[in-house]
């Protein structure tokens, strides 16, 4: 008895440890895992699309993995650079703005005290040289960081691959690990789905097509650096409640305070289209998904910034959403729940 104790904690002792010392190895990758795996999740309906004519699981991944690289991965090599310079361009013009006559111009009664208009004019300058210094900052530690971005990305790719050949398998091993009955299990794994859905389509794709509408407009009406206001402007539109109104709604006061009124009204044509977009087309895709509420949406992707970075805007929502999923199906009641609103049944 005591010995079968014995063989009991020891290798409970040598499991807890195997666990730390794997967390520690996969710590720094750990990212570069979930994003290979949220982009299989993304891709599942192109590989059984090719894999249905093919019946070749090596050759469906390996041919999904080439249309990610083409789709993403390449304009992100082309795009990045432009975006980069134009960022460094944006902030050195930035600087060389005479803020208080711009706050003059918009806002004439409050400009007639002095001590107000020098408090705005240098808190805005000051702003702007801090944001200027961050960003020079951040493009001098990506540079130096491209070799370690390049293994990550290989990470991913060996991630993508082998999570897209290997997705039944993958699941049956999950559903034998969780200690749920078969029911529970199938609740867990469709309402995953249906959430991971509503976030990555429903407020991601959404999010990013506002953007490029927002985008069209600066492209079309010449506004300076516009490819870096579109990445800006598709980032914003992510965002719950904040919207692309963040970005385009500034860039044209400054269009008007410059004396460029007609290329100011485009854009903000443009950015009426993209809300208008936005209020057609995202109830008609979310109609038939289970969608989160909109403050834990916005509060997820705000920690998940501050917690995974960039990517966090896309693993916030989504761990607070399974969360949220296991919450709801423990409660199980017939009341609906706060968090979480069920798609419509007709």
């Amino acid at each position: 008895m005591e010995e079968e104790y014995f063989k009991k904690i020891t290798t409970t002792i040598i499991f807890a440890v195997l666990i730390i010392l794997s967390f520690f190895l996969l710590k720094s990758l750990l990212i570069s895992i979930i994003v290979g795996i949220i982009l299989a999740f993304v891709f599942i309906p192109v590989y059984n699309f090719i894999y249905k004519h093919l019946k070749k699981k090596d050759i469906s991944a390996f041919l999904v993995c080439l249309i990610l690289l083409a789709v993403i991965i390449l304009p992100l090599w082309y795009l990045t650079p432009i975006v980069i310079d134009q960022s460094i361009k944006l902030f050195t013009q930035s600087s060389q703005i005479d803020f208080g006559m711009v706050f003059q111009k918009m806002f004439p009664s409050l400009a007639q005290s002095e001590t107000l208009l020098k408090e705005v004019s240098s808190t805005l300058s000051s702003f702007i040289t801090k944001t200027s210094n961050s960003m020079l900052e951040s493009i001098s530690k990506f540079l130096i960081n491209i070799p370690a971005l390049f293994l990550h990305l290989v990470v991913i790719f060996f991630v993508f691959f082998f999570v897209l050949r290997d997705k039944e398998n993958l699941n049956s091993y999950i559903r034998s690990l969780i200690p749920f009955s078969k029911e529970i299990q199938d609740k867990l794994f469709k309402s995953s789905g249906d959430i991971t859905n509503s976030v990555i389509y429903g407020r991601i794709g959404m999010g990013i097509a506002q953007g490029l509408i927002v985008g069209i407009g600066f492209f079309v009406f010449g506004v300076p650096n516009a490819l870096l206001l579109t990445a800006l402007a598709a980032f914003a539109g992510i965002l719950p409640i904040i919207g692309t109104v963040i970005v385009w709604l500034p860039v044209s006061i400054f269009l008007i305070v410059s004396g460029e009124s007609f290329t100011a009204f485009g854009v903000i044509a443009f950015g009426i289209l993209a809300t208008i977009f936005e209020s057609i087309f995202q109830p008609i895709l979310l109609a038939k998904m289970v969608k989160m509420n909109s403050l834990v949406m916005l509060v997820g992707m705000i920690g998940g910034l501050f917690l995974f970075g960039i990517l966090g805007v896309i693993l916030g929502p989504l761990i607070l959403a399974y969360l949220v999923i296991i919450l709801e199906i423990y409660r199980d009641k017939k009341i609906p729940g706060v968090f979480i609103e069920q798609p419509n049944k007709a």
